[in-house]
This record gives structure tokens, sequence and C-alpha cells, in this order.
């Protein structure tokens, strides 16, 4: 938790406005969380700080890239990722986070920590499924995708096809009109 420190706002010293704060997200990062699921990352996170008198308002952005492998081939390719986050925290008599978008903390306290929030925030903005966009415009060429091409059932035009007459004669009503 150590690397996380830079991911708490102090609040205390700050005037009643609108505030913005920097992070640099890397792979140091989501190793803290234990997520294995980006081989690579380069994100920049950018936090809107609107200080009230009872109440702060938080706004995140992350815009970046992280490395992944495909879903289809296995290949790796630099996903872009863009995504928002609104957050409110709230003062009262003890720590609550049950709510995703309320956060309540104790009246004595000076800061908040919110690598979690950034954290699900881009988990939550990179797709489910993730597909190299060579598969899409055809550029990509993989030994895995010729072997899904060749396995690819292949369509079958049977023009001899025998129908009933009683069908056809049925048919034709719906076409006289």
């Amino acid at each position: 938790m150590k690397n996380l420190r830079t991911f708490e706002i102090p609040f205390v010293g700050l005037k009643q406005g609108t505030h913005q704060f920097e992070h640099h997200v890397d792979d140091a990062f989501f190793e803290t969380f234990e997520y294995a699921e980006f081989n690579s990352a380069d994100l920049q996170v950018t936090t809107m700080l609107e200080k009230k008198s009872t109440l702060l308002e938080f706004g995140f952005q992350v815009s970046g890239t992280v490395n992944v492998n495909c879903d289809l081939t296995n290949e790796p390719f630099d996903l872009p990722i863009e995504g928002s986050l609104k957050l409110i925290v709230k003062f009262g008599e003890e720590f609550n986070d049950e709510n995703d978008e309320i956060l309540i903390i104790p009246h004595g306290e000076h800061k908040v920590q919110v690598a979690q929030y950034i954290y699900e925030m881009i988990v939550l903005s990179t797709p489910t499924k993730r597909v190299h966009p060579g598969i899409a415009d055809g550029t990509l060429k993989s030994e895995l995708l010729e072997k899904l091409e060749e396995l690819q059932p292949k369509e079958v035009q049977d023009d001899t096809e025998e129908t009933d007459p009683r069908w056809d004669t049925l048919k034709k009503l719906l076409t006289d009109k």
C-alpha cells in the first residue's frame, strides 16, 4: 500500500472551489491490487475536486492505453482506454463506502484515498471482449487465424431442393393481392 500514497488527496488546507490533481497509473499500481489482466499500462488520471462547505465532489477522467492479449488470437496489442467516474464524499459519524457513488468519512479526516475508485473505473472501462484491431481490418496475420479460417464451416449451396407443391400453392396466396 506504500505505492498508493500518491493517490491520497488532502483536502483540509484547500480553499472552497475546484482543484485539479494528476496521477500516472502504470504496472506497479495494478500489482498493488494483484490484478494481472494487463501486460502493461500507461494511463493518465485527472481528478477534479470541487470542495464545498459540507461535502466534496470528485470527478475522475482516465485516458491512455493498456497492453492486453486478444481474446481470439492471444496476440498482445495496445487497447485505448477512456473512462470517467463521479464520487461524492460526505462527512458522518463513521466510515461508510457501501454506496458506489457516495463515500461517507468521519468528521476528523483530512484526506481521501481515491486509489480504489480509480482502479475500479479503469477496470470497468476496459471492454469485456478484447479483439485485436488487425482482425477487423484483415491486417493481422496469425497461425491461429489461419487455422480458424480453415476450420470454419463451409456454406453448402443446394439449389436442387424440392419443395412440397402444396406449399408452393399457399405461397402464391401471399403474393396475390
